[in-house]
């Protein structure tokens, strides 16, 4: 099965709920160890991208995802808005020219998205960062994909390795970002980033699934 413009406005219609109904609980993590800005920052970003650009989003996915991209880097605060605009951007590389995407090219557009998040932030595993998610769900979905598994089986993988990585970060000390300047006292914290990260997946998951039928018993 393959996911076209349809699904793709589903996932960024589903990112601006998300993040409106999690704005709460993203800032609260994010007062311990940073700016106490980033569920602001993130429902406020998507919700640009839903008012600016949803009615009359491009055909072409890759000019589609640009275009979230550039409003995220625009609207979004802090690192947040660099560093998702990235992984916009990168998944928009992948997707030029293309108006269906199979699974393989889901693997793809995340794989390139993720590689641009290392890339900006300098972020490594371990750091408390979103990568701590993102890497994992990451590993988790090639392996699926390699394994034969259907969109849904993918996503499935990847969401519940970005849930793990996420609740990994609690125990880790801060590395990269304001978080880092606290030290020890960022022991015992949920990342943020790591957070807003596992339910932009879990939303792809959710809104995806809607390309595959379902299956006969």
């Amino acid at each position: 099965m393959t996911v076209g413009r349809k699904e793709v406005l589903a996932w960024l219609e589903a990112l601006q709920r998300v993040y409106a109904e999690n704005s709460e609980f993203l800032t609260e993590l994010d007062s311990a160890i940073g700016d106490a800005d980033h569920g602001a920052n993130m429902d406020r970003g998507f919700t640009a991208v839903k008012n600016e650009l949803l009615g009359e989003a491009p055909w072409d996915l890759g000019d589609l995802f640009k275009g979230v991209a550039m409003i995220l880097i625009r609207t979004v605060g802090g690192a947040a808005g660099p560093l998702y605009g990235t992984l916009f951007l990168r998944a928009a590389a992948v997707c030029a020219g293309k108006e269906k995407l199979g699974a393989a090219d889901i693997v793809s557009l995340f794989r390139a998205g993720v590689e641009g998040v290392q890339q900006r932030g300098k972020a490594v595993p371990g750091d408390k960062t979103m990568v701590d998610a993102l890497l994992p769900a990451l590993d988790a979905m090639q392996t699926a994909l390699g394994n034969g598994g259907a969109l849904s089986e993918v996503l499935d993988a990847g969401v519940a390795a970005a849930e793990r990585g996420m609740k990994a970060t609690v125990p880790l000390q801060a590395r990269k970002g304001r978080a880092s300047y606290l030290g020890p006292r960022s022991i015992g914290h949920q990342d943020p980033g790591a957070s807003s990260s596992y339910l932009l997946l879990k939303a792809a998951a959710g809104a995806f699934r809607q390309s595959e039928p379902p299956r006969s018993t």
